[in-house]
């Protein structure tokens, strides 16, 4: 009974840790680019679009197409960052704990 006890006292301390790591993660802001540096998107480690900054050269309406392709780049590259700090915070979180491979927290 005392080994259950400890296990739920461990299960409560994690999701602290958990939550707390979640209001950090909030906090934490990464860029993502695209075209060179024409197209900066921000976002939240979370994923939350923070801020999107566009070159005056890329607004011209026949290019409008090509604009949008990169904001949607620009986002795909600042998302990944945020997964890989968001991945990085939680190995440090969960170090030692029994957890399958690949099974996501978030």
């Amino acid at each position: 009974m005392r080994d259950l006890m400890g296990m739920m006292a461990k299960a409560k301390e994690l999701q602290q840790k958990m939550q707390d790591a979640q209001a950090e993660l909030d906090q934490v802001t990464v860029e993502g680019a695209s075209g060179g540096g024409v197209v900066v998107v921000t976002l939240s480690a979370k994923g939350d679009l923070r801020g999107l900054k566009i070159d005056p050269s890329l607004l011209k309406p026949d290019e409008a197409e090509i604009l949008e392709d990169l904001i949607v780049a620009a986002h795909a590259d600042a998302r990944a960052k945020a997964e890989a700090v968001m991945q990085e915070k939680m190995s440090g979180l969960t170090a030692g704990l029994p957890i399958p491979p690949g099974m996501k927290l978030f």
